[in-house]
Formats: structure tokens, sequence, C-alpha cells
């Protein structure tokens, strides 16, 4: 896979009443995966959460108003802090803007993720450098063996990205998710995985 991050660049995850939490930093040759911070939310508003293209297959709809965005930012930081989730905003390693989001959800021995990035950083292989981060830092792991990420059936891009970091298309979850941006019906979606070998 391309685009590997230094293994000295990772924080030690800890393990805490049999709950593994992710580092708070990832460094790959391009990029930094970090923790949101309050004061990305101009950022992440300009950049892809008010977004109708950006958004098309999300399953939220674009944000109006900056305070949604700042909520949303709010609601990265209790993940963190419940361990539920660890949303990372992707960010250049030269200048730190934040271009993106990942987000990992541990579940038991397996990792979901999914993905976004702003418009102005599509095409240029960023989300497959983060993903490929995450995938890293898990099969490091004793315990876990398996990444995944679902995306729609029509979102050709998305599928790019996982197909460039080694997953294999295992099957369509019929009438999986509703991307409210499309349709108010349940959609179907591409299951994409890959395991540790």
């Amino acid at each position: 896979m391309s685009g590997h991050p230094d293994v000295r660049s990772f924080v030690i995850c800890a393990m805490y009443n049999d709950i593994m939490k992710m580092p708070e930093r990832i460094e790959t040759k391009r990029l930094l995966l970090r923790v949101s911070l309050n004061e990305d939310a101009s950022a992440v508003f300009t950049g892809w959460t008010q977004d109708k293209e950006v958004t098309r297959y999300l399953t939220w709809r674009p944000h109006q108003q900056i305070e949604q965005t700042q909520e949303f930012i709010r609601n990265c930081l209790s993940a963190w802090e419940q361990e539920t989730r660890f949303p990372y905003m992707i960010c250049l390693k030269d200048n730190r803007d934040v271009i993106g989001m990942i987000d990992p959800r541990i579940e038991g021995s397996k990792v979901g993720i999914g993905y976004v990035a702003a418009r102005a950083y599509w095409g240029k292989g960023y989300i497959p450098e983060a993903t490929d981060a995450v995938i890293d830092w898990a099969f490091q792991q004793l315990s876990m063996y398996r990444v995944y990420a679902t995306t729609d059936v029509e979102n050709i891009a998305s599928r790019r990205v996982l197909e460039k970091v080694g997953m294999q298309c295992e099957g369509i979850l019929q009438k999986y998710i509703v991307h409210p941006n499309i349709s108010h019906v349940p959609r179907d979606s591409y299951l994409y995985a890959i395991v540790k070998q």
C-alpha cells in the first residue's frame, strides 16, 4: 500500500477496561491525522459540511450555518472522550490545513471506517493515504484482524479509494442506509474489507 506511515510516528495506544483507544495523532508522508479542535469549525464548514456535492453520499444534510458544524465538532470530541469513535481531522503536514476527516470505529476485532474530503482536495490521493494509515495501525494491534467500509453503490470515487488500499468487495448490503441527500429510502451499499494476513 502507498503512503505507509512511519511506525515511530504512532503514539502507543492504551487499553482501558479492555477498550482499545487509538492514538491522538498519526503521521504519514504528507498528512497529520489528529483529534478535532473547536477552532476547526470554520475550515470544516467552508471545506465540506455546507457543500452539497461533498455531502451527497453522507448520512446528514449539508449544514446551513456554522453553528451546526460547531456542534458536529463537539460531538466528535465527545466520541473521543467516550471512546466510541475516533474521528480524526486530516491535515496537510506542511501547512496544517484541514482537508477532511476519517472516522474509525473499533468493534471488537475489527475497525469500520468512513471518510470525507473537501472538494478542493479530491483526486490527490489524500484519502487513500489516510485510510492506509488506519489500516496499518489496526494490523499492528494483536487483537485486530479486519478493516471494513461501506459505500453507496453509485459512489464510484469511494469505491476507488477502497480498492486502492487493497480492500476487496465482499458483496452488496441491500437497503442498507439512508443517504438523505439522495433519497429518504434506504439505499444499497457495497461492503469492502481487508483482513490481516
